[in-house]
């Protein structure tokens, strides 16, 4: 087998042996580009971190097996690597038998697949040995920018270019759920058993969900179909300024992107209703095409779960010969990426 790899490979130190370069291609070959790429880098930030924490290749740790772990670790998430278990176990049992088929070891294979089935495992995998617990180190990194203050400046920097993450956090997001929804037996307690117990005992967002995590990576992440340049309401409460500051810059797709799929808007006081993202296009499209200004005073937000009622003083002008203000009442939720968007949004109820 050859063992020589083309830039951007050749630009960093990977163990190169005839069971890690078939691994690698294994994988190219199975899995979906996005998650390849992501497996690739969680070995080059796990090497990163154990050099930064002191330890050694064929000392402390097994260079080979890390290598092994991380870039294994996702083919559950591939079509061949799909069953009927947990994605992770799905992913293992794959590992495991690519491993067989190549001559490794059993003490590889058992090394191997605690490290993909336990890679979600938090206080687990760093239980299991240095290996499984460097794979863990540098998956988390990469997804949730876990550990990422240990980096050398300009390394992440570094393995971003030349291995792009094309929003990784939530493309990987979308794949889990949908092979979820195709096969529910796939999906368990989100968060743990004791995570979900926790939740159902604390005040509603105390207890920060995968979404959260993702944003707060620090990686930029976004979901699929958000413009790169389109701001996101994070909170119910941002969606005021981010309506205004669309409005002001003229950016009527922006303004669209702040309403659901379905959502209603009522863009006057003669009662017209405005349904689903077409009409709402149109009925936006004035206020953009004369130049209006609307600026919003928020006043009160009720939020139960997934749904706030925002209570806001409006004014508008650039519509009307005078500026016209009036108390603005609007249902927002939060989506299943983690973004709020208006559900309903009726400036003149009550009017």
């Amino acid at each position: 087998m050859d063992l020589a790899l083309p830039t951007p490979y050749a630009d960093f130190e990977l163990p190169l042996t005839e069971l890690t370069v078939g691994a690698l291609r294994f994988a190219e070959e199975t899995e979906p580009g996005v998650i390849y790429r992501h497996s690739l880098r969680s070995y080059l930030f796990a090497a990163e971190l154990a050099d930064g924490r002191g330890l050694k290749p064929g000392i402390d740790y097994d260079d080979e097996l890390v290598f092994l772990s991380c870039v294994l670790h996702d083919l559950g998430l591939s079509e061949k690597g799909n069953g009927d278990q947990r994605f992770e176990v799905d992913g293992a049992d794959l590992a495991a038998r690519f491993l067989r088929d190549h001559g490794a070891g059993e003490d590889t294979v058992a090394v191997v697949w605690d490290a993909v089935a336990l890679h979600t495992s938090d206080g687990i995998a760093a239980r299991k040995g240095p290996e499984v617990a460097l794979a863990q180190a540098g998956i988390g990194l990469d997804i949730l920018g876990r550990g990422k203050e240990e980096l050398r400046p300009g390394f992440a920097e570094r393995i971003h270019t030349a291995f792009p993450r094309e929003d990784l956090g939530y493309a990987l997001t979308d794949i889990v759920a949908e092979q979820a929804l195709a096969n529910p037996a796939k999906a368990g307690p989100i968060g743990g058993f004791p995570g979900q117990v926790l939740r159902s005992h604390l005040p509603y967002g105390e207890l920060p969900d995968w979404h959260d995590l993702i944003d707060r990576s620090g990686w930029g992440d976004r979901p699929a179909g958000v413009r790169s340049d389109a701001a996101i309401a994070r909170e119910p409460g941002e969606l005021s300024g981010l309506f205004e500051r669309c409005l002001e810059a003229g950016d009527l797709e922006g303004l669209v992107s702040l309403y659901e799929p379905q959502g209603v808007f009522v863009p006057d006081p003669s009662g017209t209703v405005a349904t689903g993202i077409a009409a709402i296009k149109e009925a936006l499209r004035p206020y953009v095409d004369n130049g209006a200004r609307v600026t919003l005073q928020l006043r009160k937000i009720h939020r139960v779960g997934d749904i706030a009622v925002l209570s806001s003083s409006a004014t508008v002008t650039g519509l009307a010969p005078e500026p016209v203000t009036t108390d603005t009442t609007e249902v927002v939720r939060r989506q299943l990426d983690g973004r709020w968007l208006y559900a309903v949004d009726d400036p003149f109820f009550g009017a």
